[in-house]
């Protein structure tokens, strides 16, 4: 179970990133952060949610916000994911679960009568500061994206 809370810091974490780079979550203080989660990339659902970010970062970019999304793809198939989609954010790797643990977005799913442990599509914001404003867990990617914006320009 996380211990994550709204309107507390957030520990700093680093993970893989496409971009050939290291991500941590400290080099992005001073502007708003969406963290998206998805279970696998090169599925309809995580195509389509990377979509809606991609197709709204412009509005994100004026308020201040940078966007990445993570899944336990590695780094390569993140890159393969994200240049057929022209993805315009970075997609961090967490083969080691280490961030799914820190939000707490692994449980256990069922699938066709087989049980798994998978990432619960979840996005969380977070300010400026570091701290973590608001959480959606369980996410419908259609209606998931202006809820998010909104946020961000509550900000």
């Amino acid at each position: 179970m996380s211990s994550l809370q709204i309107d507390q810091a957030m520990p700093d974490f680093e993970l893989p990133s496409t971009g050939d780079t290291i991500f941590r979550l400290s080099d992005h203080l001073g502007k708003n952060i969406v963290i998206y989660f998805y279970p696998k990339d090169n599925t309809p659902s995580c195509t389509l949610e990377g979509l809606l970010f991609r197709d709204h970062i412009a509005e994100f970019t004026a308020h201040n916000t940078v966007i990445f999304g993570i899944s336990r793809d590695s780094v390569r198939v993140h890159e393969n994911f994200k240049n057929k989609h022209a993805f315009l954010f970075e997609l961090l790797s967490d083969a080691k679960e280490d961030a799914c643990a820190l939000f707490d977005v692994l449980h256990l799913k069922k699938n066709y009568g087989r049980e798994y442990m998978g990432i619960v599509r979840s996005t969380f914001l977070i300010d400026k500061q570091g701290i973590l404003r608001q959480e959606w867990r369980k996410v419908k990617v259609k209606e998931h994206l202006a809820e998010v914006l909104e946020a961000v320009k509550a900000l």
